[in-house]
């Protein structure tokens, strides 16, 4: 089989979309989450729209801030520890490489090899790339792990900006009256297309994603409610 049509086959695995879906999933379905949850905690406490809407959209903004400035700093961490890793592994290749080499044999020799195939596959991988084998076979850190920093942040700020647009605009263009169950009910819908979505696209079962998704939004937004409830003060 040519390179360039294995190439497009191993890209048909749905591991090879787990970091940017996983991120694309959890950055909207934060901002459905939490921005409803804060609309509905003060739906339940007022009486006027207005203050509906300013929380949704503090919410909105606070949250897709703080969505990307967490995702920046925990990538950027992430790297840092990669690149001295990978800084280490460098001077033990040039300092040891006798030892490094027997590391890697005994690596594929746990993974199933005998002894000797072992060796000559740790050899001849030494040989074509020795960084590259023990960065990937020793440290495990290969392309899906790795991660731009900056790419993250505005991935994760954008997803969380998404979702959180829904709450928003049923704070302003829905009654009024029951809005606590405009915003559940829409909130809900919201996430169950979303678990839909991304349980298509990674391969998994619909069924499941749906109903994890609704389930814990469905708790979350019960206990704001609740908050709003029990300590809101007509606003």
């Amino acid at each position: 089989m040519p390179e360039k049509e294995i190439d497009k086959y191993l890209a048909q695995h749905y591991i090879h979309k787990s970091n940017w879906l996983r991120a694309a999933v959890l950055g909207a379905n934060d901002g459905i989450l939490s921005t409803a949850s804060i609309a509905v905690g003060v739906a339940a406490a007022s009486t006027t729209r207005e203050p509906i809407i300013l929380a949704s959209l503090a919410g909105l903004v606070a949250g897709a801030l703080s969505m990307a400035a967490g995702e920046y700093v925990s990538v950027s961490s992430q790297t840092d520890i990669e690149k001295a890793d990978i800084e280490r592994e460098k001077r033990e290749l040039k300092e040891m490489p006798e030892t490094e080499l027997k590391m890697l044999a005994n690596i594929y020799e746990q993974r199933g090899l005998k002894r000797e195939t072992a060796l000559l596959v740790a050899k001849e991988l030494t040989e074509h790339d020795a960084l590259n084998a023990h960065v990937r076979d020793e440290l495990g850190i290969n392309e899906l792990h790795q991660a731009n920093p900056l790419q993250a942040a505005l991935a994760s700020g954008a997803s969380f900006t998404f979702g959180a647009a829904f709450p928003l605009l049923v704070s302003i263009f829905f009654p009024l009256d029951n809005m606590v169950y405009y915003q559940y009910g829409c909130a809900i819908l919201f996430l169950a297309i979303l678990g839909a979505l991304a349980a298509k696209t990674g391969g998994s079962g619909m069924g499941k994603a749906i109903i994890r998704i609704t389930l814990w939004g469905t708790i979350a937004m019960v206990l704001s409610a609740l908050v709003g409830y029990l300590f809101g003060v007509n606003i």
